[in-house]
């Protein structure tokens, strides 16, 4: 009885056994807690391309919230989930919206990632991958968190743009390529 085709090996082929692959195991909570970071590397790597002149403009529109604002904003909000859930941990101070500088905001996303992480580990190497006061769980924490940021830093380039400062094409693209932004942070 001949074998399905899919099992037949041609004699002919002199590929040999295929290599053993060079792939890392799978370990959730790291692949979690190194999307945050990554995505916290896309935030210093749209904010280092953003130009200074726009850091304060007023919305073109009149209304709503400035870049800086925004920036503060996204690093508000995790000062708030960190007191919530991450009790004992020192949480960075929250930001002045009104006074903060490009480089304060950059600092504080930097520290206030690194709490961030911390939680996403924790919370996935836990037996029930929950998250204080958060549900479901540390998934929907993760997805919640990069999808508010990536709202904000929507935002910041459509204003950039509106503003007479739009973003290189090598930023709006470098934003999206998300396992360089990884290498970026020293994973392999």
């Amino acid at each position: 009885m001949a074998e399905p085709e899919a099992l037949q090996v041609n004699p002919q082929d002199k590929k040999g056994p295929p290599k053993a692959s060079k792939a890392r195991a799978f370990v959730a909570s790291r692949s979690l807690s190194e999307a945050f970071a990554t995505n916290e590397r896309i935030n210093q790597f749209l904010f280092d391309a953003l130009d200074r002149k726009v850091w304060r403009a007023p919305p073109p529109s009149g209304a709503g919230r400035n870049i800086a604002q925004i920036a503060a904003h996204m690093h508000n909000v995790r000062h708030m989930w960190l007191v919530v859930t991450a009790p004992g941990v020192t949480v960075p101070d929250k930001l002045d919206r009104d006074k903060c500088t490009k480089k304060q905001v950059q600092s504080a996303l930097k520290k206030s990632s690194k709490c961030m992480v911390d939680v996403i580990r924790a919370a996935a190497e836990s037996p029930d991958g929950r998250v204080k006061d958060f549900r479901p769980d540390v998934v929907g924490f993760l997805a919640y968190a990069i999808a508010h940021e990536a709202h904000h830093r929507g935002q910041i380039c459509m204003l950039a743009r509106e503003l007479g400062q739009p973003l290189a094409k090598e930023v709006q693209f470098g934003m999206w390529e998300w396992a360089k932004r990884w290498k970026d942070c020293g994973f392999e």
